[in-house]
């Protein structure tokens, strides 16, 4: 047995206050008093005059305890006397405030986050001081500010220090998450309150018959302007080394068509400019070509002015393009020009053996048919190599060998199944534990590689392999897998937190992909029908690495939603409620029996109390006592002073009071 609106000492004051005020009543002393009269003609002198005799006891003691039983029953039915436990009778509820990236449009001096707070707020200070509340903030991931409490200071803290974040709200897996927290916690049952605009992929929206009974919607009014960047991407072009191409994504937000200046920087120098004309919810993309090798900021920007500034630009770093040097040691350079200069990504000098120098000024030097004097420091190339003065152990050269397998489980032998094809002369290489056989003939070995230097038997420029495809791809192999950072082709995006799906060339080694984040740590990934998929729940840079090829994704971008599907709302072909709500069409024909009781001009009806403004919005604070819906009185948000001027976002939500 417990009071719900008072605890046993304030009703033990309050009761013992009022009985103290009776109590003193019944021992009031009644004195003679005199009194004037205009005549005694009427009056019937007395044989005996009284005499005053003063109250020594309580004439009437069973009066006096009726009138206070009466009395404590009354402030019982107000202190609203329970039978039970308090934790079973107060319920918890769990506020979902949504810090989607949408949360950050701004509607005068206010955003939609600032809107979300206050009506957080006033509905917080509706609930009775015995219910628990616990803050969660939603965007990609639902994630809790303060566990079951009902301390309403530290929740509205948690609640003005919400920040927007940068990625949609998953309503679906919020919704899943608040109610998993009331479970949980096994008390009474409270509502499920969501505060904001709730867009979000269609996919991520719950059906009708996954909506909790107990939820409610705290809407903010979301018809805004907004026309963002949605996706940049930056890669060099395949013929040419020095073109990058841009590819910049753009989606209009807005119920009306937009006209979206764009505008792209590189190192503060305009390099390419477009101007789309975007219809409401449509997402188109500009092309524009640039051409660099130097390292720099790329920027492209949107110069116009809407509700979210976030995602008018984005700037993206770009690696600088070094070329691979490679030395050549060769008395024909003209054997191995051809298959050199056809590799785009590299620069190739040639001297004859005589010259040769160890530490030579290059990331890969190549020995051409030749025993150096000293084994080079670099990464090398040995071609056709001697029997003496190598490395490594060799058996007696072969004439006409036939080759008969590649190791493709080795980069040098990655795409090669070329078979019966016949050397006119080769080196034959004896198996050790320092080497790793890469080709093989009828022989023995004929391609092999160690830690730092690879070693062709034969020369891919002389006799019948120089017509065969076989030689060009072997060659490229090699020089990648001797320098993979310089060789390998990067492509630069900008994009948004959240899950990321990147479709996989045919043919690539899914051992080989490598997905990596700040510091080089691993970021958990899947492939699942040729795309490789991951997720991102915050801002920063994800490499992605699939053989030759490196991807680098900015998360930087904010999104407002991920399409412009059945969004809640959606702001495309719909039309806001005629009661200003701000609800939009869609949504409450989608959730009319739940979310919408107020909005009879979408199609359903509720019965609706409280105060309401002169548009006919419904101006009330739901307060949960049991299954249904409720709406219980309350004020609005009190003027600002004449004169007064707001500081913060604070200020504009609680300004001081009218005197």
């Amino acid at each position: 047995m417990f009071f719900l609106n008072l605890s046993l000492g304030e009703f033990l004051a309050v009761w013992g206050l009022v009985s103290g005020g009776v109590f003193a009543l019944y021992l009031l002393d009644r004195s003679r008093r005199k009194i004037r009269v205009a005549t005694l003609r009427f009056w019937v002198p007395s044989d005996k005059p009284p005499e005053a005799k003063h109250r020594k006891r309580i004439q009437q003691p069973w009066s006096m305890l009726l009138q206070l039983i009466a009395i404590g029953l009354l402030l019982a039915a107000l202190a609203q006397l329970r039978l039970g436990s308090p934790d079973r009778m107060s319920r918890d509820h769990v506020l979902v405030l949504d810090s989607s990236a949408w949360m950050a449009a701004r509607t005068g001096p206010l955003t939609l986050l600032d809107q979300a707070k206050r009506e957080s707020i006033l509905w917080l200070r509706s609930l009775p001081s015995g219910d628990r509340v616990m803050l969660v903030r939603a965007d990609a991931l639902p994630t809790p500010a303060t566990v079951f409490a009902n301390d309403r200071p530290a929740t509205e803290q948690a609640i003005l220090e919400t920040r927007p974040g940068a990625s949609a709200i998953n309503l679906k897996a919020t919704l899943d998450f608040a109610r998993q927290m009331q479970r949980q916690h096994g008390s009474g049952l409270g509502e499920i309150v969501l505060a904001g605009s709730f867009r979000s992929h269609a996919n991520d929206l719950p059906s009708e018959a996954e909506l909790p009974a107990n939820v409610r919607l705290l809407p903010v009014k979301s018809d805004l302007r907004n026309v963002g960047i949605r996706k940049v991407t930056l890669r060099r072009s395949p013929a040419d080394a020095q073109l990058w191409e841009v590819f910049v994504a753009v989606k209009n937000y807005s119920r009306q068509v937009e006209n979206a200046p764009l505008a792209v920087t590189f190192g503060s120098a305009p390099v390419g400019s477009a101007r789309l004309t975007l219809q409401p919810g449509a997402e188109e993309s500009a092309r524009i070509e640039f051409r660099t090798k130097a390292a720099g900021y790329l920027e492209a920007r949107l110069v116009l002015r809407d509700a979210i500034v976030e995602d008018n630009g984005a700037t993206l770093e770009l690696p600088e393009q070094k070329l691979v040097r490679v030395m050549v040691y060769t008395r024909e350079p003209a054997l191995l020009r051809p298959l050199l200069n056809a590799n785009r990504w590299l620069t190739a000098t040639y001297a004859p053996p005589e010259e040769y120098k160890a530490d030579a000024d290059a990331e890969i030097i190549v020995i051409d048919r030749f025993a150096p004097p000293v084994k080079p420091v670099r990464k090398a190339l040995w071609i056709e190599p001697p029997a003496k003065g190598v490395p490594i152990a060799m058996l007696t050269p072969a004439r006409g060998a036939k080759l008969t397998g590649w190791r493709n489980e080795h980069p040098m032998a990655a795409g090669l199944r070329s078979l019966d094809l016949r050397l006119d002369e080769t080196s034959v290489f004896a198996p050790s534990a320092n080497v790793t056989v890469v080709a093989e003939s009828d022989a023995g070995a004929v391609a092999v590689a160690s830690n730092d230097a690879a070693y062709l038997g034969f020369h891919p420029g002389r006799g019948a392999l120089r017509f065969e495809l076989t030689a060009p791809l072997l060659m490229a192999n090699t020089l990648e897998w001797l320098a993979p950072d310089a060789m390998r082709r990067r492509e630069v995006t900008g994009e948004s937190v959240g899950n990321i799906q990147i479709p996989l060339e045919s043919g690539v080694d899914t051992s080989s992909v490598r997905v990596l984040g700040a510091s080089d740590i691993a970021v958990p990934f899947s492939i699942v029908d040729g795309n490789l998929q991951f997720y991102s729940g915050e801002r920063g840079m994800i490499r992605v690495r699939t053989g030759g090829k490196e991807q680098v994704y900015s998360l930087s971008l904010p999104a407002p939603r991920a399409t412009s599907g059945n969004g809640w709302p959606s702001p495309v072909d719909s039309s806001f409620c005629s009661n200003g709500s701000g609800l939009a069409a869609p949504v409450c024909r989608r959730y009319s029996s739940r979310l919408c009781p107020a909005l009879k001009s979408c199609g359903a009806s509720r019965r609706r109390s409280g105060r309401h403004h002169d548009a006919g919005t419904l101006v009330g604070t739901p307060s949960y006592r049991g299954p249904g819906w409720m709406v219980v009185p309350r004020m609005d948000p009190w003027p600002a002073a004449p004169g007064y001027h707001a500081e913060s976002p604070r200020d504009h939500l609680y300004p001081p009071r009218v005197g």
